[in-house]
């Protein structure tokens, strides 16, 4: 087989898990979305995927994103300031034949996304809360609660979650921006992804930068 074949992608459509519940979403090239995972006007890049029993709502999320499994991105804020907290005052339809959604509270919600970077981990079971921004590069720790903006290249972990440290240094980081390799052509891509496996941070920069 010719090696321009095999750098062919396969079929960009995303993939959907048939368990999957989804409303109001955009699809990014190459997604994917697993067993049982729940979005609710959610933007997915390309590449980007969410394991299974990972729910999103009024969140969008960049390219090669890696969701893993029990995550929860937007977290169901209830209204504390109300008599109950309780669904029946903002969802009575659910209970009573008269009582319509509370539209107001909904747009609450929706004022309060979820903004997602590109390259971004989240961890099993993490929560990110209302209103949160995560930059590129980010790692959310496995069960952390995220209530604050993450930066770029940023661990964090714990409950409330906590800078760790940078994955990269800002001098790299910085470099990583530039380069923007996630709006690489699959093509170009493809022929990167060895040199990920097989060469230190600092060599692949200084290879790509001048190939890309």
């Amino acid at each position: 087989m010719d090696r321009n074949d095999q750098l062919v992608p396969k079929d960009r459509e995303p993939r959907i898990h048939p368990t999957a519940e989804l409303k109001s979403c955009r699809l990014g090239r190459y997604s994917a979305i697993g067993e049982r995972v729940v979005l609710r006007e959610v933007t997915v890049g390309d590449f980007s995927y969410f394991e299974r029993h990972a729910e999103a709502i009024y969140t969008s999320i960049g390219k090669f994103c890696s969701i893993a499994a029990n995550s929860r991105i937007n977290a169901l804020e209830h209204p504390m300031e109300r008599l109950t907290t309780h669904k029946v005052s903002y969802r009575p339809n659910e209970y009573f034949r008269w009582l319509g959604v509370d539209n107001g509270f909904r747009e609450r919600r929706r004022a309060r996304p979820v903004t997602i970077g590109h390259d971004v981990w989240v961890g099993h079971g993490a929560v990110i809360l209302p209103g949160v921004s995560i930059g590129n590069g980010a790692v959310i720790g496995a069960n952390a609660v995220v209530s604050h903006d993450v930066p770029a290249y940023m661990i964090v972990a714990g409950v409330p979650a906590r800078p760790l440290r940078r994955r990269f240094s800002e001098e790299i980081a910085a470099r990583i921006e530039t380069l923007s390799w996630w709006d690489w052509p699959p093509e170009v891509l493809a022929r990167a992804v060895p040199d990920m496996q097989a060469l230190a941070i600092e060599a692949f920069l200084d290879r790509w930068e001048r190939e890309a």
